[in-house]
């Protein structure tokens, strides 16, 4: 009877977990006093384009160390690939130089095993920068094998469960998250020379505000309370903006109790920043700049493919108005029953989107928005004066109340930013609060509590002001051209394995 995968890969760990046992009879089989001196990229980078004679003249020895990949054995002499955190390295193994015996024990090493290695670098017939290896020394022992095959629909969520195996074997996310790491880097020096100053406020919170979300309840034993995982950081950072400082931010991580898409994960990285003496259209200019030089930064280019759509972020990005983008796309709609509440419950129920009998104009506008527009809007392009009864904490505007002045950013039909100007006037924000309490007791979920403290502080005096958030986590699906948030979060959540 054939062998199953499950029956040879556990044959195989066992085989690997008897090699193990071998080498504790000999000593520590976990040594850690093997300190390497360079990595692979650096070696590469500094000569990779010596000839063979110059490199032979200079023939420095280096200290390095990684996993090994592939291992070829020829008689007297091996190669072996192994990748450290920056890239992959040959390494020339020949017996007599390694000594018989070493050579012989290296020849069971498995893929996978970590090693060390010391000696000169040289290139080899073929080129290829390597070291001649004059030491070499398992290090750590694998015992589960590498996977032969890393693609297929079973296989794509192993690799998000086994995150750790996907960035041994998997080069795109590796460069992922290279790119990543490199987003979040480039926006702190970004915002710091703008003089911002990055700050950290409470990740658990008594009142969960700052946004419009169902929150994850917690509870703190010794003062006996329940308290809510951050839902946005948006309302301590107002409180920072009365207290003086005039320009912070917070790259923080926020959680809602939310559902689970290719486009949400119930914990996220936000960028959230507020600026004293500064309004929406000002944030606009400020989130397109961002972006903007973020892919010139990270990429080389203004123009982006994402999921088989070019963008070009070097023109000046579109704005459209959402009662605009209602007209854009319902043709039925006329600018006199835009706020008719009779005509857009009608306009819902021909979509067949649920509307609770307390929805007012500006909900059923955003619904009905969010139902028949945002997927046509491949952008890059700005959506700006939301509706006041869903803006919450942004400032009406003077001309029409019933708007806000607040923003999103789309770019292929998904939000990337939202930003507005915030709302100062500490009575209006009373009067909203009460009015997402009252939207909480009849079964809003997402609706906000009533924050005393943050009236409190507000009656102090907020400076005006304007705000921005950026999700993170879709800029760099953006810029990485993955389809999916769990292709950008090292660890993003699943249902238990069965």
């Amino acid at each position: 009877m054939a062998e199953t995968g499950e029956q040879n890969e556990n044959r195989l760990i066992a085989e690997r977990r008897k090699k193990l046992g071998q080498l504790r009879e000999k000593g520590n089989a976990f040594p850690n006093d093997f300190r390497r001196d360079a990595i692979a990229a650096e070696l590469h980078a500094s000569y990779g384009e010596h000839s063979a004679e110059s490199l032979e003249a200079e023939s420095p020895v280096v200290h390095v160390a990684g996993r090994m990949m592939a291992k070829r054995v020829m008689g007297k002499v091996s190669f072996i690939k192994i990748q450290d955190r920056s890239g992959q390295l040959q390494l020339f193994v020949e017996r007599d130089r390694v000594s018989p015996e070493l050579y012989q024990e290296f020849k069971s090493w498995d893929v996978g095993d970590i090693v060390g290695a010391a000696g000169p670098l040289f290139k080899t017939k073929t080129g290829e920068l390597s070291v001649r290896t004059d030491e070499l020394r398992l290090l750590v022992k694998s015992l589960r094998p590498m996977p032969e095959k890393w693609h297929g629909i079973a296989d794509q969520e192993l690799k998000l469960r086994q995150r750790y195996v996907d960035l041994i074997v998997n080069q795109k996310t590796r460069e992922v998250f290279s790119l990543r790491i490199d987003l979040i880097r480039f926006i702190r020096t970004y915002l710091d020379t703008l003089g911002f100053a990055e700050v950290e406020t409470p990740m658990m919170h008594p009142i969960a505000g700052g946004a419009m979300a169902r929150p994850f309840v917690t509870h703190h034993n010794a003062l006996d309370m329940d308290l809510f995982l951050r839902i946005a950081p948006e309302l301590y950072l107002k409180r920072l903006l009365v207290g003086g400082m005039e320009r912070v931010y917070e790259i923080n991580r926020s959680f809602r109790n939310e559902g689970i898409s290719i486009q949400h994960n119930p914990e996220f990285t936000m960028l959230e920043l507020y600026q004293a003496y500064a309004g929406y259209q000002d944030f606009i200019g400020l989130t397109q700049s961002l972006i903007r030089e973020a892919a010139r930064t990270l990429l080389g280019q203004d123009v982006v493919q994402y999921q088989g759509e070019t963008f070009d972020l070097g023109d000046a990005f579109e704005e459209i108005t959402v009662e605009q983008g209602l007209k854009r796309f319902n043709s039925d709609l006329n600018d006199s029953e835009l706020r008719d509440i009779d005509v857009l419950r009608h306009a819902c129920k021909k979509h067949n989107i649920d509307v609770r009998p307390e929805y007012g104009a500006g909900k059923l506008q955003i619904e009905l928005f969010e139902k028949t527009v945002e997927h046509h809007l491949s952008g890059p392009i700005f959506v700006t004066q939301f509706p006041a009864e869903v803006s919450p904490l942004a400032r009406s505007m003077d001309a029409d109340p019933f708007l806000t002045e607040r923003f999103e950013l789309f770019i292929g039909a998904r939000e990337i930013a939202n930003g507005f100007s915030e709302l100062n006037d500490p009575e209006d924000q009373a009067r909203r609060f009460k009015a997402q309490a009252e939207a909480k007791s009849l079964g809003d979920e997402e609706a906000m509590f009533y924050d005393a403290d943050y009236i409190r502080a507000l009656e102090y005096g907020l400076p005006p002001s304007a705000g921005l958030g950026i999700g993170i986590d879709r800029l760099v699906m953006f810029l990485t051209d993955s389809a999916s948030i769990r292709d950008v979060v090292l660890f993003p959540h699943l249902k238990p394995e069965a």
